[in-house]
C-alpha cells in the first residue's frame, strides 16, 4: 500500500534509520565497558545470544504492530485491541510511550550537546583559541543550555522534512559517515602503545563468569536497550514500511547491524582506555574496577588526546564528531514518536508539531540543567530503568496475547504467502507470548532491586 502519511522509499533507507535509532551513545561508550567489566568475550558471547533471543523478537513485536496499523503507537495499540477496555489501556500505554521518549530525549540532548561542545573545543584548540576551548569543555549553565538547544534544533529540523525528506534522507547520510569514522578511529588507535592490552581485556573470555546471573541480566539489559525498544520508536518506523517488505528479514538485518556496531565500538573504546593508561592517565577506580562511561568520555579520553599533541586534537575532533552523529541518529526517532502522534491523531502540521514538541523537550532539558544534581539521574532512572522495560513488556503482551493470532499471521502473509510454514512463524508467536515478557520483567526486577 502507498501511505499518504509517509513511507520509506527503500530497504536501505529503513535499515539506516532503524539502525541509527538503535545505535546511540550507549552502544559506543557503554557496551564496551560493560563487556570489559563483565568477563570480556564471555559477556560478548552471552550478549550475542541474548540479542537474538530477546531483542529481535521484541523488535519484531513493534515492527509488526506498526506496519499493520500504519500509525503511531497510541492508535496502533488501540487498533489491535478486541474490546474497548483493552483499547483504552493500549492508548494509555501509547501515551506513556510518548512521554517517556520525550523525557529520554530531554536528558539525551544535554549529553549530546556536550559532545558537540567538546568537538568544537578540539577545533578551537587547532586554531589556538584556548579560552574558548576551556569554556566549551567547562560545566556551565550557559554552555549546557546553548548546546542542548542546538541539538534539539537539529533534531527538529530533520523531523520537519518528513519520512523520506527528513528521517530517511539524513539517516542514509549520517549512518555511513558514523561507520566510516568509527573504523578510521579504530585503525589509528590500534597502532598506539597499550592498545593490545585493551584488546586482550575485551576479547579474552573469563568463562567463570559467563553463566553468572548478574552477567546474564546485564547482557539482557544491554541487548534490550541497544535496540531502542519499549518507547515506540521501532513501532513508528515499522508503520512507515511498505506492505511488500519482509518484516522478519528487515528486523534481523537491523538487529545484526546494531550488534555489529556495538561490538566494533569495543575495538575503539577499550584499546583507547589502555592507551590512556599507558600514557599515565588513570582508568581504574579505587576498588580496581573500570571507571564509569561518562568519566571515560569527558575526562579520560580528553586527557589522552592532550598527550598526543596535534594528532590528539585531530583524533579528538573526529571522536566527538562520531559521538554527535550517534546521538543525532537516535534522537530523530525519539522526537518522531510524539510528532507522528501529533500529526495523525491531533491534525497538527508536521513542521509545527516538531517545533512545539521540540520546545517542550527543551523546556524539560532546561529544568534538568538548572537542577542537574537532583533531576538528571532521577529522569534517567525513571525512564530507562523503569519506564522502558515496562512499556516493552506491554508491547509484547499486546503482540502475543491481545492481538488475535490470525491477525498477526495475515500481516506476515501480505508479502510472504509461505509465512505460515516458515521457521519464524513456528517460533516467534509463542516466544513473544511467554518468553519475552518473563525476560523483560527480569530486567525490570534487576533494575528495581539493583
Amino acid at each position: 500500500m502507498t501511505s499518504t502519511r509517509g513511507e520509506f522509499s527503500s530497504r536501505f533507507g529503513f535499515i539506516m534509520a532503524a539502525s541509527g535509532s538503535a545505535v546511540g551513545l550507549g552502544n559506543i561508550w557503554g557496551f564496551p565497558t560493560q563487556a570489559a567489566g563483565n568477563g570480556g568475550a564471555a559477556f560478548l558471547v552471552v550478549y550475542l545470544v541474548l540479542a537474538f533471543t530477546l531483542a529481535y523478537p521484541a523488535l519484531m513485536a513493534e515492527l509488526i504492530i506498526g506496519r499493520h496499523a500504519h500509525s503511531n503507537p497510541v492508535r496502533a495499540l488501540r487498533t489491535i485491541s478486541p474490546n474497548p477496555l483493552l483499547a483504552r489501556l493500549g492508548a494509555a500505554s501509547g501515551i506513556a510511550g510518548l512521554g517517556i521518549a520525550s523525557l529520554i530525549l530531554s536528558f539525551y540532548a544535554i549529553v549530546a550537546g556536550w559532545m558537540i561542545a567538546f568537538c568544537l573545543a578540539s577545533l578551537m584548540d587547532l586554531f589556538g583559541a584556548a579560552e574558548l576551548s576551556a569554556w566549551l569543555t567547562s560545566f556551565g549553565v550557559v554552555r549546557n543550555l546553548l548546546f542542548t538547544y542546538l541539538f534539539i534544533g537539529l533534531t527538529a529540523f530533520i523531523i520537519t522534512g518528513g519520512v523520506r525528506g527528513g528521517i530517511e534522507r539524513w539517516s542514509a547520510r549520517l549512518m555511513p559517515v558514523l561507520i566510516l569514522t568509527l573504523l578510521i578511529l579504530i585503525a589509528y588507535v590500534l597502532t598506539l602503545e597499550g592498545a593490545t592490552e585493551g584488546l586482550k581485556i575485551y576479547l579474552l573470555p573469563d568463562f567463570s563468569r559467563s553463566l553468572s546471573p548478574d552477567l546474564i541480566l546485564r547482557a539482557l539489559g544491554a541487548a534490550f536497550f541497544s535496540l531502542s525498544l519499549g518507547v515506540g520508536t521501532m513501532l513508528v518506523y515499522g508503520s512507515y514500511l511498505s506492505d511488500e517488505e519482509n518484516l522478519p528479514l528487515l528486523g534481523g538485518v537491523v538487529t545484526l547491524v546494531d550488534i555489529i556496531i556495538a561490538v566494533i565500538a569495543g575495538f575503539l573504546i577499550l584499546p583507547a582506555m589502555y592507551v590512556a593508561l599507558h600514557s599515565g592517565v588513570h582508568i581504574f577506580n579505587a576498588d580496581g574496577t573500570l571507571i564509569s562511561e561518562d568519566t571515560l568520555i569527558f575526562t579520560v579520553l580528553p586527557e589522552l588526546f592532550a598527550t598526543m599533541r596535534l594528532a590528539g586534537v585531530i583524533v579528538s575532533i573526529t571522536f566527538f564528531f562520531l559521538m554527535s552523529i550517534a546521538a543525532l541518529t537516535s534522537s530523530i526517532s525519539m522526537l518522531e514518536v510524539s510528532v507522528a502522534y501529533a500529526t495523525e491523531s491531533r491534525g497538527v502540521k508536521r513542521g509545527r508539531a516538531a517545533l512545539v514538541i521540540g520546545c517542550a523537550v527543551a523546556a524539560a532539558s532546561t529544568l534538568i540543567i538548572f537542577d542537574f544534581s537532583n533531576l538528571f539521574g532521577l529522569v534517567i532512572t525513571l525512564t530507562t530503568r523503569y519506564g522502558q522495560p515496562l512499556l516493552g513488556f506491554v508491547f509484547c503482551l499486546y503482540a502475543g496475547w491481545v492481538w488475535h493470532r490470525d491477525g498477526v499471521l495475515q500481516e506476515l502473509l501480505k508479502n510472504n504467502p509461505e509465512a505460515e510454514h516458515g521457521l519464524f512463524w513456528r517460533i516467534w508467536p509463542w516466544y513473544v507470548k511467554f518468553v519475552c515478557p518473563v525476560i523483560i520483567l527480569a530486567i525490570f526486577a534487576q533494575a528495581a532491586l539493583g
